[in-house]
């Protein structure tokens, strides 16, 4: 599979926010219920939303992506249901992109059977750890042998195109922790990883348990060691760091991730969920209730926001230096003027000098030494 680095603006995605969960993580800030008893009102309301929703998304559709929450709350009947109103509104590729995330503890034998018959391509499994005791820190309902069961079973029913998130950086993991996650996941044969560094998010009971001094954040040298064992570690296993946290074989990229760091347009349905049309962005009121309700009277609860040239010009840099296609810096002076070019450059320049940014057929992109300290990096070539 060849990415092409222009922005290929014939082609949109579709994301749906399934936000039921049957327990709370404790690092988790997503929006998301542990009630389900709203979950064949919320798949009508969903399957109301595309249709209201339909004259939006002109294009062909090449990514379809249920994220969550967990989409593998939904039984088969339900993704049926949306699947059949969204081949009714919308032009979806034949070669569509259509994944979901899942919880290894949802994945049974019976339950992947099923899934494999629907037009669902690829799997994206939150395993975050195979270590038993950092699954029980996290608040994790699965064990590390369902995790690994999970994945077994899946390519037994034909996924051959899955990818596992991996958390890194927790207090009290050690090296060795780090290092057998990875080797269990490569040992796995999995096409993709996204591997995250553990971030205290206000309002959750991790970010309560850090105040509280009952965890302490693991120490920022052994951060950038294990960023650098993973990056080591994926490199020698054949993986391509395409993005910051995304790793892929080659031809098993996420399309539809990769359509978000390269600007393309996309839909979002379902509560929470964002909308991006090229020039505003858009988002469904976080509430089921309030949700389900203004689809059924026809008016969604949506609020938007059109984004000034500034806050373009900073996504532009955030997204692009993220990946290792970088900023074209010929779009660059196409979409933002001379006057943005040279600001960019000239606060780029003190990186480039000290091999941490580098310029090679007119595209601007991080270094290996750079990825290190990618934020700050992102944050100089900001706008204000």
């Amino acid at each position: 599979m060849n990415i092409q680095h222009n922005n290929n603006s014939g082609s949109a995605g579709i994301y749906l926010h399934i936000p039921f969960c049957k327990t709370k993580c404790t690092y988790c800030d997503f929006y998301m219920l542990t009630n389900e008893s709203q979950i064949d009102k919320f798949v009508e309301a969903i399957c109301a939303e595309s249709a209201l929703r339909k004259d939006e998304i002109q294009e062909e559709v090449k990514t379809i992506y249920f994220g969550g929450g967990t989409p593998s709350r939904l039984s088969t009947n339900h993704f049926e249901k949306i699947f059949e109103a969204l081949y009714l509104n919308y032009k979806i590729d034949s070669k569509a992109e259509i994944t979901v995330e899942a919880n290894p503890d949802d994945l049974s034998d019976v339950y992947l059977k099923t899934l494999s018959q629907l037009p669902v391509n690829r799997l994206s499994i939150g395993i975050q750890s195979f270590n038993d005791e950092e699954l029980k820190f996290l608040s994790r309902r699965h064990s590390s042998q369902q995790a690994i069961s999970s994945v077994k079973t899946a390519q037994s029913h034909g996924f051959n195109n899955i990818s596992v998130d991996l958390m890194y950086g927790l207090p009290d993991q050690t090296e060795e922790i780090w290092r057998d996650n990875l080797e269990q996941m490569t040992n796995l044969g999995v096409q993709h990883l996204s591997a995250y560094h553990l971030i205290y998010e206000e309002k959750t009971r991790m970010y309560n348990m850090l105040k509280a001094g009952k965890i302490k954040p693991v120490d920022e040298e052994l951060s950038t060691t294990m960023f650098s064992m993973l990056i080591d570690w994926m490199k020698k296993h054949n993986f391509i760091q395409y993005e910051i946290s995304a790793f892929g074989k080659e031809g098993y990229f996420s399309q539809h991730n990769t359509s978000y760091w390269k600007n393309r347009k996309y839909l979002g349905l379902g509560p929470a969920a964002h909308s991006y049309n090229g020039y505003d962005r858009s988002w469904n009121i976080s509430s089921l209730h309030r949700y389900i309700k203004g689809v059924e009277s026809g008016n969604l609860e949506r609020e938007a926001e059109h984004l000034s040239i500034n806050e373009k010009y900073n996504e532009f840099i955030l997204t692009g230096l993220r990946t290792m296609w970088g900023i074209d810096l010929s779009d660059m002076i196409n979409i933002f003027g001379e006057d943005m070019y040279n600001y960019c450059i000239e606060n780029a320049q003190p990186y480039i000098n000290a091999g941490k940014l580098i310029i090679q057929e007119n595209t601007l992109k991080l270094t290996q030494k750079g990825i290190f300290i990618s934020d700050g990096i992102m944050s100089d070539l900001m706008r204000v």
